[in-house]
C-alpha cells in the first residue's frame, strides 16, 4: 500500500472513530434531555383554594344546671341541696331521661363570712350542685328545663346545640369546597390559554367539629322561668354552619 492509500485510511478511520464519539455523547445527554421535560411538565400546575359551608339544623341539646342552696349550718345546707338535687333527678326520670344522660358534679360548699364587725365570723353556708343533662332532643329542651326549676333548680349555666348528623354535613361541605377550587383552577387556566388536567394533590385546611353553639341565660330569663313554671321554656336552636377548606393543586397542560 503506497503513502496516499495509507493516508486515505487513516483519514476514514479517524471519521469513523470521530462519528462514534459523537453518537455516544448525544445517548448520554439523553436521560438529561427527559428530565428537563418532566421538570417543565411539572411547573404547568395550579394551586387554589376552595371553602364552602352547609347549614344544620341542630336536634340534640345539652342542660347544664345547678342547685344553689343557702343554710345557717352545714348540715341543713347539705340537706336542703341534697333535697332538690333528689327532686330534679326524680323529674327528669319521669320526663324519660335515662341515667345515662345525667351527671351530678361539684357539690361545693363554702362558709358565708360576715366582715363587718372587722373579724371573720361565719353567718351560714352556701352550696351549689351541678347537674349536666345530655342527648336529649332538642323539641324537649324547654320542657325538661320548666320542671327541672320547679323542682329546685335555682341556676341555668348553658344550653348547648349539637347535630348529631355533623360527619355528614361536613362531608358535603368538602365535597362542594373542591367543586369551588375546580372552578377557580378552570377559569385561571382558560385565562392563561390552557387546560386543567387532574388533581394532583389535595389538603384539608382544618377540621373543626365543635358543630354546636352556647346560649347561656340570664338572671332575666332565670327569673321569669321560676317565677312561671308552668309554661315551658322556649328553646331555639336556630342553624349551624358546617364549613370546609380544602387547597388543590392541578396540573394543566
Amino acid at each position: 500500500m503506497n503513502k496516499n492509500c495509507r493516508n486515505m485510511a487513516l483519514a476514514a478511520a479517524f471519521a469513523l472513530s470521530a462519528a462514534g464519539l459523537w453518537g455516544c455523547s448525544t445517548s448520554v445527554q439523553l436521560p438529561d434531555t427527559v428530565k428537563v421535560q418532566q421538570g417543565e411538565s411539572s411547573d404547568n400546575r395550579i394551586t387554589v383554594s376552595g371553602m364552602e359551608e352547609v347549614k344544620a339544623v341542630p336536634d340534640i341539646a345539652q342542660i347544664q344546671y345547678s342547685v344553689y342552696t343557702q343554710a345557717a349550718t352545714a348540715q341543713e345546707c347539705q340537706e336542703e341541696n341534697a333535697k332538690n338535687i333528689n327532686q330534679t333527678l326524680e323529674t327528669l326520670k319521669g320526663l324519660g331521661v335515662e341515667d345515662k344522660s345525667i351527671q351530678t358534679s361539684d357539690y361545693g360548699m363554702n362558709p358565708i363570712y360576715d366582715w363587718t364587725s372587722g373579724q371573720q365570723k361565719i353567718t351560714g353556708y352556701q352550696m351549689t350542685t351541678s347537674i349536666t343533662v345530655s342527648d336529649i332532643p332538642v323539641e324537649n329542651a324547654g320542657k325538661i328545663i320548666t320542671d327541672s326549676v320547679a323542682s329546685g333548680v335555682n341556676e341555668l349555666d348553658s344550653v348547648q346545640y349539637l347535630c348529631s348528623d355533623y360527619d355528614e354535613k361536613y362531608q358535603e361541605a368538602l365535597k362542594k369546597a373542591v367543586e369551588m377550587a375546580k372552578g377557580k383552577a378552570d377559569a385561571m387556566a382558560e385565562a392563561a390559554g390552557m387546560t386543567v388536567v387532574r388533581a394532583v394533590n389535595i389538603e384539608e385546611g382544618g377540621y373543626y367539629p365543635q358543630a354546636r353553639y352556647n346560649t347561656l341565660a340570664s338572671s332575666k330569663q332565670m327569673m321569669a322561668v321560676t317565677e312561671d313554671a308552668s309554661a315551658d321554656m322556649g328553646v331555639m336552636p336556630g342553624e349551624i354552619s358546617v364549613e370546609a377548606q380544602v387547597n388543590v393543586t392541578f396540573e394543566m397542560e
